[in-house]
């Protein structure tokens, strides 16, 4: 059964289009007009063996907050999409990625209960701009929104980093590989991973 998941979402501000598949091979096709942002979520597809798409516009001339965000959200309903009942799936993952001198952990757990901790970050975060595009104080809004609309339970923190760009990059793969490990199939189970029998929130 194919896992895939499908979500366009059109306002005034921006127009959305994800696919994504679980059982992909790091394939991806991303154009949000934020470059950086376009590098993260190469970066999310890559390291999550995920084939990915993502096209998106918006009014990224007044800001890129509108566009990544949204971006964000259709990608969390894509991913909750294309876990459908979550049978037979690890649930749980979690990576520890270093770039450079930073250093990143994330943690998921494919429950239905959405949550974000987001942890660690530097102060210099706050009004960083990586390549004059992408405002790296969007990170937390940007792991809150897809942990939301997917309904997994998040937690990314950083220990250990100096430039904002590093740390943001290790922050998306981190995600990327724990989501990788939760996602995939595991062979002894039968049904959800739950003692309650469904991953609900």
């Amino acid at each position: 059964m194919a896992r895939t998941g499908r979500v366009e979402r059109v306002t005034k501000e921006s127009s959305v289009l994800v696919e994504l598949d679980l059982d992909g091979t790091g394939r991806t096709e991303v154009a949000t007009g934020v470059p950086f942002f376009d590098h993260m979520l190469d970066a999310l597809g890559k390291h999550g063996a995920f084939d990915l798409v993502v096209r998106a516009t918006g009014d990224v001339e007044i800001d890129a907050h509108h566009t990544v965000e949204d971006v964000a959200i259709v990608l969390g309903q894509a991913l909750k999409q294309a876990l459908g009942d979550k049978s037979g799936i690890r649930r749980f993952g979690d990576a520890w990625i270093p770039m450079d001198e930073a250093l990143a952990q994330a943690v998921v757990d494919v429950s239905g209960r959405p949550y974000c901790v987001h942890t660690g970050e530097p102060e210099v975060m706050t009004g960083f701009v990586v390549g004059g595009n992408y405002p790296t104080v969007l990170n937390r809004h940007v792991f809150e929104s897809i942990a939301f609309h997917a309904g997994v339970a998040l937690h990314v923190r950083v220990t250990g980093g100096r430039d904002p760009h590093h740390i943001t990059e290790a922050e998306y793969k981190a995600i990327a590989r724990a989501l990788r490990a939760a996602t995939e199939p595991d062979a002894r189970l039968e049904g959800p991973a739950s003692t309650k029998g469904v991953l609900e929130s």
